[in-house]
């Protein structure tokens, strides 16, 4: 736990950890039970530009106050970087309140004590909107060259396409080398072409099955001369249907490149990027991995080993100057679809999805692409029981799987 909690607090100044501590505290119990539910109606007020509102309207306005306070703790939680500039125009807003309410509301008290008050209030609130329009940058995830954090080399499985192909494109514009690895040769041989030319790098083609051992081979064989700074574990199929109809040594093969090809490429790559005292490792896992998926049985299977994999490494990695991020994407934009033998179905574009990978890298243990897909992958395991879960999967898979395998 105290792992943990340096690791969260280290991302903010002192100053901005107690402000965290006070929206999560006004958010979760003071505004919701307290203002809304405790507190008696007839000696209620709220105060919002230094105009107090009592009663009946004390009780409208903590609704906006209370989302105010839960978009601070998300905002500081996550240093999103829509809280610049609205946090400091509200920390102004109550400074502006806290100034002019003596005046307004204290009549009855010494001058001499209105304006001390106000003064001190000043002082503090304007303090705390001062130093908050000054840390903008801390709000706007500059992540930094991946190539200056991590180093030359990378290698990305499962190029060809989709996050593949979209990984190696934002590892390429941060000038990093890129090692391509994937089965349709061809493919990769045009990606290669278009990010040496429109990036300047270098990139190396390994066109190779890592669903077998002389393909995972063939892979560690050609990177064994480079530096490889990032490991991106992309490569993975799907495999759509009644698992009882499905052909078993593709189901096999599944296993083989969703799990095992991670583990193997690890082993040999990981000793390496430790004894580097920096680098980064990237397990492309899925949603699908955070509930059971009827017919899409084993390859949610898989996915939880994935997902798994990837968020142990990253506690194991804690210190050691090694990243470790889990992706989590939902539906995709991509060629995964067609070759899992689905019916093809809407999904988030791949380039927004490795943006949000590369900017979780370093800082988060898994990352979820789409506001609908985290609550996927986390409200419904929480609340639901995981019989209703599996039952009402099996009712969305089996409108993207064609009849003849329902």
């Amino acid at each position: 736990m105290s792992e943990w909690i340096r690791h969260h607090w280290s991302r903010r100044p002192w100053w901005m950890n107690w402000m965290l501590l006070f929206c999560a505290f006004m958010a979760l119990w003071y505004v919701p039970f307290f203002d809304l539910l405790i507190k008696d109606v007839a000696r209620d007020e709220e105060v919002w530009f230094g105009y107090r509102f009592e009663g009946v309207w004390a009780k409208l306005t903590a609704v906006p106050h209370w989302f105010v306070y839960a978009a601070g703790m998300v905002g500081f939680w996550g240093m999103r970087p829509w809280m610049h500039p609205w946090a400091s125009l509200y920390l102004a807003q109550v400074a502006f309140s806290f100034v002019v309410f003596p005046f307004a509301y204290r009549g009855e008290d010494p001058l001499q004590l209105q304006l001390g008050s106000a003064l001190v209030s000043g002082v503090v609130w304007g303090g705390l909107t001062w130093l908050m329009w000054r840390s903008r940058a801390r709000f706007q995830n500059a992540r930094g060259s991946l190539r200056e954090r991590y180093g030359d080399w990378a290698v990305v499985t499962g190029a060809s396409s989709g996050i593949g192909a979209e990984f190696a494109r934002a590892l390429a514009r941060d000038g990093i080398s890129l090692v391509l690895c994937a089965r349709r040769e061809q493919r990769l041989r045009e990606l290669a072409a278009e990010l040496q030319a429109e990036c300047g790098i270098e990139a190396r083609v390994v066109a190779c099955d890592l669903s077998r051992d002389s393909g995972v081979r063939a892979l560690l064989s050609a990177v064994s001369g480079l530096d490889i700074a990032m490991l991106v574990n992309n490569a993975g199929v799907g495999c759509q249907g009644r698992f009882d109809l499905q052909d078993a040594e593709r189901l096999r093969a599944m296993v083989r490149l969703n799990c095992e090809a991670p583990v193997v490429l690890c082993a040999a790559l990981l000793p390496k990027l430790r004894a580097r005292g920096r680098g980064a490792l990237i397990f492309t896992g899925s949603v699908s991995g955070a509930q059971p998926l009827p017919l899409h049985a084993l390859y949610s299977a898989t996915k939880v080993f994935d997902n798994f994999l990837g968020e142990a490494l990253w506690g194991e990695l804690q210190g050691s100057g090694v990243d470790c991020l889990s992706l989590q994407p939902g539906a995709t934009e991509s060629e995964f679809q067609q070759t899992a033998g689905a019916l093809v179905h809407p999904g988030e574009s791949a380039r927004k999805v490795v943006a949000v990978a590369l900017d979780a890298l370093g800082h988060r243990p898994a990352a979820i692409s789409g506001v609908f897909n985290w609550l996927r992958a986390n409200a419904g395991m929480r609340i639901l029981p995981r019989s209703l879960l599996a039952l009402a999967a099996k009712k969305v898979m089996a409108r993207q799987t064609p009849p003849a395998l329902r």
